[in-house]
């Protein structure tokens, strides 16, 4: 057997994750491991005849970014849709909805993501009316940024019969207007009526998506995901990938659970994942709840009311009983539990649903999640230490300023503003952050998140300061990243013995000025030794 090194990357400047020897100059890899980090004078043992040297060229050397909130199937089944992210007002909207439909003329629902709030006319809520202005002889669906609401065009709502309003679960509303007629939205799981009579793609076509949404990942410089929703069917479908030589990244599946899931499920199905799914790719061992729904539509749960409108504090998706069975099933079954909750009352009710669990099971390295986690309530920030429970937060959901044309910022109100995405004040209180993307919500891209939590600048002169220091983002998108996975001890880390899954950046990130850092980009992905991406 060789001792040398497949590949060797020098003359680069290596932030390794690893606390204890954080920096070096050179990385060697043979087969899919790390062999070798320090400097140059020591990586030369590693050269052989058929070793690759690659000249970093000064840039920094770092573990390949770990996304901890990720959607890779939906997120692919969008990529053939319309796409609204570069749409900042109705004017955008028009010409994106009428160019789609013109290039595909066979397609039978015009269906959309990203669309941002209050983007009809003047800035005001969208409603059926606005689409139909677009296009009324053909049926339309756009789903918002978040994935939490859905606007649909007259003949939509017609064709799904919900012109009039239709059954909704918790949470969940068609909006009607005082003529008892939908407006349009749809609110949460409502978009259920939708999605149910959409055409559904095959199994090929699911695949197809799934290669293009890896590929994104790996150019990206993303080496593993922590999805988000996923059953059997979507494990599977990343197994096949992986057998074709076609994944790249690595993936974590949870099982969704719904609010009609039974409790039998959780071990029939949930548990069926984690013993099923224990290849070099593809992991089973968690599950994935919704405990509310969103700031925006009032669906997030919130201890006090809104402050636009102080009629509701928001709502869960459970009553308090029912999500506390979910939890201590879970839990007993030893799943790692993740659950969204975007309000401060949400957040509460989660942590306490930990808390039982410790209580009625007892103690375990169970390494539950809260994501998201937009506001806190003081009272809530050392729990998150007390329990173990790691908070799985997304940079690019904080607004950058109060006059970017966001909603959110007026629906939760000034004063809860000094906690709102308070990623400062969560790890001072010693919980461990990790950080992801939320893809498709916003872009894959992680640099676009370091760039965010290195030039937040506060909504108010008063308020204080959330941005970050750059090792310590690097750390919740790599090695903390792999802590919330149970995978700390092979990967996150530049170290001999963990697995070569690393990037090599375009420049030295801890040398350019901070405002150009959306800017860096990767030159080379490596997942287990192999190149996935190189410019």
């Amino acid at each position: 057997m060789s001792t040398h090194a497949d590949t060797m990357i020098i003359n680069a400047n290596v932030f390794t994750a690893d606390r204890e020897h954080p920096t070096a100059q050179a990385v060697a890899i043979r087969g899919r491991h790390i062999v070798y980090v320090g400097d140059e004078v020591g990586i030369s043992e590693w050269k052989g005849e058929g070793t690759r040297v690659v000249d970093g060229r000064g840039c920094t050397l770092m573990p390949g970014f770990i996304d901890s909130h990720f959607h890779m199937l939906h997120g692919s089944l969008t990529l053939d849709d319309i796409h609204f992210e570069t749409c900042f007002s109705y004017e955008d909207t028009v010409q994106a909805i009428r160019n789609f439909a013109a290039e595909n003329l066979a397609v039978p629902w015009l269906t959309g993501f990203g669309l941002r709030y209050n983007l009809g006319p003047n800035f005001t809520p969208l409603t059926r009316q606005h689409l139909d202005a677009i296009l009324a002889d053909r049926p339309i669906a756009i789903t918002a940024y978040d994935g939490h609401t859905m606007w649909v065009n007259t003949l939509g709502l017609r064709t799904a019969g919900i012109l009039n309003g239709g059954e909704c679960p918790p949470n969940s509303e068609v909006v009607l207007d005082e003529h008892g007629v939908a407006t349009g939205e749809l609110k949460e799981y409502a978009s259920k009526h939708i999605s149910n009579i959409l055409p559904v793609p095959d199994r090929s076509d699911k695949l197809r998506l799934l290669r293009k949404g890896v590929k994104i990942a790996s150019a990206m410089g993303v080496t593993s995901i922590h999805n988000m929703d996923g059953d059997d069917e979507q494990a599977g479908l990343y197994t096949a990938l992986e057998q074709d030589g076609d994944l790249t990244v690595r993936v974590y599946v949870p099982y969704s659970i719904r609010v009609e899931t039974p409790i039998d499920a959780i071990q029939e199905q949930a548990f069926l994942l984690k013993t099923k799914y224990q290849s070099e790719l593809v992991r089973g061992g968690c599950v994935k709840l919704f405990m509310d729904g969103v700031i925006e539509t009032y669906t997030g749960l919130l201890v006090d009311p809104y402050d636009d409108n102080p009629s509701t504090c928001g709502d869960s998706n459970y009553a308090v009983e029912h999500f506390n069975q979910n939890i201590l099933e879970a839990d007993h079954l030893g799943l790692q539990t993740f659950v969204h909750s975007v309000g401060d009352g949400g957040v509460r009710r989660v942590l306490n649903a930990y808390a039982l669990a410790q209580r009625k099971n007892g103690m375990r390295d169970s390494r539950h999640r809260v994501e998201h986690i937009e506001v806190i309530h003081p009272d809530d920030l050392s729990r998150f230490k007390e329990l173990g429970v790691i908070a799985s937060m997304q940079p690019l959901h904080a607004p950058p300023s109060v006059d970017d044309g966001d909603i959110w910022q007026f629906r939760v109100g000034e004063s809860r503003w000094p906690l709102s995405f308070a990623w400062t004040d969560i790890r001072k209180a010693g919980a461990r952050l990790i950080f992801g993307s939320d893809w498709p919500v916003v872009s894959q891209n992680p640099m676009l998140g370091v760039h965010n939590t290195l030039n937040r600048k506060p909504w108010a002169h008063d308020m204080p300061h959330h941005h970050q220091d750059l090792a310590d983002t690097l750390r919740s998108y790599t090695c903390d990243a792999a802590y919330g996975e149970f995978q700390e001890h092979v990967k996150g880390s530049l170290k001999p013995g963990y697995l070569a899954d690393l990037v090599l950046l375009s420049d030295d990130i801890f040398k350019i000025p901070v405002e150009t850092m959306k800017e860096v980009h990767p030159q080379m992905t490596m997942l287990g030794g192999k190149i996935t991406y190189e410019v």
